[in-house]
């Protein structure tokens, strides 16, 4: 497959040669008139101008994230990055999607993270289907003020796209979060429905209380969307959606930090920029300049965390008073993150009888007083 033939050169005004030395671009190798190789490539960042989904957003403002983001500086460590252009859209938004999942699914084949930019929030759908031939159960991390799992036809796209992710056959989504939801702007009984789900949810409150409580969560996903609307007005005026309320720009950055360590993450998109609502100084798209960095930055310290059975992780079993009658747990030596076993008396063969599932030492620590742990109960829930 020729990707080339899926994308647009980025802007001529954004060329290396219009940044300072020290700059990121200097280390992006940038769709131009040439297509470059995808050879050793560990991130890919993809420009959609795809707004069809919202009748509110008419101009994705990619040029402005991009000038902002390539001005930034390059930062330490390696990782080899790759900007694809713009994707072209399709004669339809169900086409959009389609094109969004052939090119997402030939990048993470290849072991290449696409990073998506701009547009409607519904666009994660295409997102979602990159990952129909994968041939395992996927975990889906969003970040939201509120749940977009309306089933109203007379809707935009980006208001009920979740609804489609949920119904969507064949169904491979195993596990599905969603943080910094606030409140006043869910329907109770939406969230009633995702805990009926077996999902999981963790308001914009509870997040603040213990703002390390997230990291699990954000360690389980395989794919992160991020809707820009989750975060404050005053920090992120361009989010299409943001309130008085939301998230701090500094913990949209630690969430990005978070997801970009996250050995298991294979996708991210960030939605709903809506450069008419921008302050005149595109301050919202410096977040989302911001937001990448420290994407890239957490993704350069990723420690590869794989193979619970090598020296790096130190296994503690716990015993129970009550089924299970044990609990084991995992804690790496080079990070100190935590995991726990969870059984799956479903398995079909040998290397699939138990689920690892990320957790915290607060996990370890209830299972140690002879409680069974939440996100024990959760997971083995959904495997039987």
């Amino acid at each position: 497959m020729d990707l080339k033939l899926f994308f647009n050169p980025i802007d001529e005004s954004l060329k290396p040669e219009s940044f300072d030395s020290d700059s990121l671009i200097q280390s992006i190798y940038i769709n131009e008139t040439k297509m470059p190789s995808l050879d050793a490539i560990d991130i890919a960042i993809i420009g959609i101008n795809e707004t069809g989904g919202s009748s509110q957003i008419n101009d994705p403002g990619l040029r402005f994230i991009r000038k902002k983001l390539y001005g930034l500086k390059k930062g330490e460590g390696l990782c080899n990055i790759i900007d694809l252009g713009n994707l072209r859209n399709g004669t339809e938004l169900d086409e959009t999607y389609k094109r969004i999942q052939v090119v997402c699914q030939k990048l993470i084949s290849k072991g290449i993270l696409p990073l998506l930019i701009g547009g409607s929030h519904d666009l994660d759908i295409g997102q979602f289907l990159s990952y129909e031939e994968e041939e395992k159960m996927v975990s889906v991390l969003n970040v939201d003020s509120r749940f977009d799992i309306s089933k109203k036809e007379n809707n935009d796209a980006n208001l009920n796209h979740f609804h489609q992710i949920f119904t969507h056959e064949p169904n491979y989504l195993f596990n599905y979060t969603q943080l910094g939801h606030q409140s006043y702007l869910v329907n109770p009984t939406a969230e009633k429905v995702l805990a009926q789900l077996g999902f999981h949810s963790l308001r914009l409150g509870a997040m603040r209380d213990d703002f390390k409580r997230v990291e699990p969560l954000i360690r389980e996903a395989d794919m992160l969307t991020f809707d820009l609307s989750a975060i404050q007005k005053i920090y992120c005026p361009g989010g299409d959606r943001s309130e008085v309320f939301g998230l701090t720009g500094e913990e949209a950055c630690q969430i990005m930090w978070y997801a970009g360590m996250n050995d298991k993450l294979s996708s991210v998109g960030i939605y709903e920029y809506n450069p008419e609502k921008d302050s005149y100084d595109h301050q919202t798209a410096m977040v989302v300049a911001t937001m990448i960095w420290y994407f890239i930055e957490g993704f350069k310290n990723r420690k590869g965390e794989k193979g619970f059975q090598t020296n790096d992780y130190v296994k503690y079993v716990v015993a129970m008073d009550v089924n299970p009658e044990t609990i084991v747990f995992y804690k790496s030596r080079l990070s100190d993150k935590w995991w726990m076993e969870v059984p799956n008396i479903n398995h079909k063969g040998v290397y699939d009888r138990s689920y690892i599932v990320p957790c915290d030492h607060a996990d370890y620590q209830q299972a140690t007083k002879g409680d069974v742990p939440e996100r024990w109960i959760q997971t083995f829930t959904k495997l039987i």
